[in-house]
């Protein structure tokens, strides 16, 4: 597959996509927090998925991860 567009490309798009559809999977592997919600944002050049988590004293965190598909070689 070549790819044309890298801003966002599509791998990245729809990577984006499965993660965010994969957070209750996702959620029942952490030990001490949960996921409540998370957010993508799949037009920036490279999509951000923000994931938001609660631990068991109540204390809310927030990770962020950013998707880079890498030019072609």
């Amino acid at each position: 597959m070549k790819t044309v567009l890298y801003n966002p490309s599509p791998l990245e798009v729809e990577f984006a996509q499965i993660l965010e559809s994969l957070s209750e999977q996702i959620s029942e592997k952490f030990t001490n927090c949960k996921i409540t919600h998370m957010e993508n944002n799949i037009d920036a050049d490279n999509p951000v998925v923000r994931i938001f988590l609660e631990d068991k004293d109540g204390d809310t965190h927030h990770l962020a991860v950013k998707i880079i598909q890498k030019p072609d070689s």
